[in-house]
């Protein structure tokens, strides 16, 4: 398999509603977000996707999206009172954990971004710390 790798880096805040731990608490991350695509062939120049295409696709969606935004899972019992707080925050179908970030991105967001080129978004890795990222795969 060849693949075209990037990433993106955004900042943005979270909690993970029902945590054990202090990431139960409102808090916020510099994430880096690795988006492995892959195609069927790669083009006649040799590439899988232009690294332009990435960007302009991929890299662009978390800027317009969840860039400087609270991500809060719908069925979190403080959803509404932090959207109160703050018209920036954004309600997702999942509890934002990275893991479930990762997935969403492959499963959800990749395929409206990338159709008609060919290409497919086969992994995703989201690091919400230098020492911690969870990945997802297709």
């Amino acid at each position: 398999m060849i693949e075209a790798i990037r990433y993106h880096d955004f900042c943005a805040g979270h909690r993970v509603a029902g945590h054990e731990n202090k990431c139960a608490h409102l808090h916020g991350h510099n994430y880096r977000i690795y988006f492995h695509c892959t195609a069927e062939a790669t083009d006649n120049l040799g590439r899988v996707i232009d690294f332009s295409v990435i960007k302009a696709t991929l890299c662009n969606w978390l800027e317009d999206n969840w860039d400087h935004r609270f991500l809060v899972w719908e069925e979190d019992p403080l959803a509404n009172d932090i959207a109160k707080l703050d018209d920036a925050t954004v309600k997702l179908p999942f509890n934002p954990t990275a893991e479930n970030m990762a997935q969403y991105l492959v499963e959800t967001v990749a395929p409206q971004q990338l159709k008609g080129s060919g290409v497919t978004l086969h992994k995703c890795v989201v690091e919400e710390t230098r020492k911690c990222s969870a990945s997802y795969s297709k």
